[in-house]
């Protein structure tokens, strides 16, 4: 298989998994190598195979989050190796980060990059903006220090001499 046609491949195993997931398929192991990870930023965990990643991943999503639309800006493929950024336009169903469900439509922003043995995903690496998220729904969660003000010229910040 030349470099081309190898990150190819990757780029379908990974999005016949996206298709699964946006049809909220439960049948992940399809997708998934026996051997999977799931490694998440600060609020959404890691999952050391698929049992944990649906159960403490997957179905508290689909729980909080309905009318889901998978929304990637772009899939950049090396052999192996995909990543990609984007985001979930969604309805806030259920209980996210104890916010009872407001029935807002919201945008999580997401970026994944996975590893893919044998035909199907052995590692994820994901980051998903959940301060973003919480933002949507009403919560600073940097208490007005964000330093959003840095950009928009409404603070300065002090550095040391």
């Amino acid at each position: 298989m030349t470099p081309t046609e190898e990150a190819e491949a990757t780029r379908q195993v990974i999005l016949r998994m996206e298709a699964a997931l946006a049809a909220n398929s439960n049948d992940m192991a399809a997708h998934f190598h026996e051997d999977f990870r799931w490694m998440g930023n600060q609020g959404c965990g890691t999952k050391p195979d698929l049992q944990a990643f649906r159960n403490n991943w997957q179905l508290p999503i689909r729980a909080a989050f309905t009318e889901r639309d998978y929304k990637t800006d772009r899939f950049i493929c090396e052999g192996e190796w995909a990543s990609c950024f984007g985001h979930i336009e969604a309805t806030h169903s259920g209980t996210f980060m104890g916010i009872e469900a407001t029935g807002k439509r919201v945008k999580i922003p997401y970026m994944d990059f996975w590893k893919v043995e044998d035909g199907r995903i052995k590692d994820n690496w994901v980051s998903v903006d959940f301060p973003s998220v919480l933002a949507q729904l009403g919560r600073d969660v940097f208490d007005g220090h964000g330093w959003e003000h840095y950009d928009d010229g409404t603070a300065t910040p002090q550095h040391p001499k």
